[in-house]
């Protein structure tokens, strides 16, 4: 198996070669050349084994450099009850709101609550492992920029990790209390988090920028260092992804809620554009997807797309209740964007190219009655989310954050625009106990909030009986340790005094 630029095909890696560097020279991201087919007799085989059993099967079929036991290794130390709390990583919560079925996949079990853990846990352990294939000897220096849990989840799964430091940029008002006091805390003696004073685009084409600046890499190379990421542009963070929409699926089958060979519609809260895509490179495979319905808050430009084909960043950017959303360039979309023109690298590198200069791009007529056939998009704002919180806790007892709300408040739009009651798997992204005032706000709207964070996570609890996940609990009394705030247009100086480079 063997991986290409978007941008350029004639740059052809390894596996081991696209996750340790993370992203192709010229800025394109690596895809793979070809996906394996898994048929039906393939699916019974993962219906009888358990979650780090189907991350193994879908791991060997495209990590076809590494051994056996090499991923063995990384699977088994990626997603342990300890981490987890249980032996499936990824449940199941069955509920019924005004008798729609929501099958809502729980991807935040993991040690930072929220869905980047199912990625963020398991790529130290491939990283590591393709830096020693491909740069043995030198230090990787993993850059981040994260709209809230992106960056905790990495940092908390490279902590103390040998031969890499990780640089982790956030939007100093972009992202929730409680996810900057889980970052701005993080232990380990080789991580470092900056607040940058712009928006999650700001930081994430502050870092893409680092990546492709020649003079920036040649200092690394001087001092034995290499960039890596892990943003979900690796494809270290991608693969995993789409190991949890086949074993949900699989699940749903073993609950008896579809039979094997049915088809399952996925709805998924989507900014950056990576979680939904993981699921539809799933269908490549052979996952019987029949829609893929893509939720956004009121940085709907994913919405727009969907329906018009024109992608357009220049808009109004809001800061809403769903942080990790606030996002108006998709980096992910660029691999659809790809495989739908055929593979073809100049027509996306063209797209890519004008999304630069003009803030926007138009697809071909082709490529637009595919995604108008295959994806669904919708948005809600934040009046309507809370709205969502709320009514689903009322009804069915279930408390959700802010960000799966949006998903099931799109999806209930879906239904009712469609008709369309194929059994759907919604990804639920975060904790509630992420987004405490929030919540707290749309379950109990004449509550006197509290001052603090934790104190709101208390009054949830007490309001709600939800049970406070542990590493949040017990962040509590925690300091922080990081402090430092930059202009975007100082993140390369920022990161070179950070690794002590002139």
């Amino acid at each position: 198996m063997l991986y290409n630029s978007t941008q350029n095909a004639n740059e052809v890696v390894s596996a081991a070669q696209a996750i340790a560097q993370g992203i192709s020279k010229d800025g394109g991201l690596f895809v793979p050349q070809e996906f394996p087919k898994y048929d039906i007799n393939t699916f019974k085989a993962l219906l009888n084994t358990d979650y780090k059993g189907r991350a193994k099967k879908v791991f060997s079929d495209f990590l076809t450099d590494f051994t056996e036991e090499e991923i063995n290794d990384c699977v088994e130390k990626a997603y342990t009850s300890e981490k987890f709390g249980g032996e499936n990583p990824a449940p199941i919560s069955y509920c019924n709101l005004d008798g729609t079925n929501l099958n809502i996949l729980e991807l935040w079990h993991g040690p930072t609550c929220a869905f980047k853990d199912m990625a963020l846990q398991i790529l130290p352990h491939l990283l590591t492992k393709s830096l020693k294939k491909t740069y043995d000897g030198k230090v990787a220096v993993i850059l981040v920029a994260t709209s809230g849990d992106t960056g905790k989840a990495a940092l908390e799964g490279f902590k103390n990790v040998d031969n890499t430091k990780i640089i982790v940029f956030y939007p100093v008002d972009g992202v929730s209390p409680m996810q900057k006091h889980q970052m701005n805390t993080q232990e380990g003696k080789n991580v470092t988090v900056c607040a940058i004073k712009g928006n999650f685009d700001d930081a994430q084409t502050g870092v893409k920028k680092i990546f492709t600046t020649q003079s920036v890499a040649q200092k690394l190379e001087e001092n034995n260092m290499l960039f890596s990421s892990a943003n979900s542009i690796n494809w270290g963070r991608l693969l995993p992804q789409i190991v949890y929409y086949i074993s949900a699926y699989c699940d749903m089958v073993n609950d008896g809620k579809i039979k094997l060979g049915d088809k399952i519609n996925v709805v998924v809260p989507t900014g950056n554009f990576g979680n939904i895509l993981a699921s539809y490179y799933a269908s490549i495979m052979g996952l019987p997807i029949n829609k893929f319905i893509c939720a956004s808050n009121s940085n709907n430009v994913l919405t727009d797309f969907i329906n018009t084909g024109v992608y357009d960043k220049n808009r109004s950017f809001y800061t809403t209740i769903s942080p990790s959303m606030d996002i108006l360039v998709s980096s992910n979309l660029e691999r659809l964007l790809y495989k739908l023109s055929g593979n073809s690298d100049t027509t996306t590198k063209e797209w890519m190219t004008a999304l630069k200069t003009d803030g926007k791009y138009e697809v071909s007529d082709d490529v637009k009655s595919v995604i108008k056939e295959k994806f669904y998009g919708g948005f809600c704002d934040d009046v309507d989310t809370k709205a969502t919180i709320s009514e689903l806790f009322a009804k069915d007892n279930y408390l959700c954050d802010t960000h799966t709300a949006v998903a099931v408040n799109v999806y209930k739009q879906y239904v009712k625009n469609t008709g369309d009651t194929t059994p759907s798997v919604i990804a639920s992204t975060a904790s509630p106990y992420k987004f405490s005032k929030a919540v707290l706000e749309a379950v109990a709207p004449d509550c006197k909030l509290p001052s603090t964070e934790f104190d709101m996570v208390d009054k949830l609890h007490e309001v709600t009986n939800a049970e406070v996940p542990a590493p949040l609990a017990n962040l509590k009394n925690k300091k922080a340790r990081f402090f430092d705030v930059t202009e975007s247009d100082a993140m390369e100086k920022y990161v070179l005094g950070a690794l002590n480079i002139e």
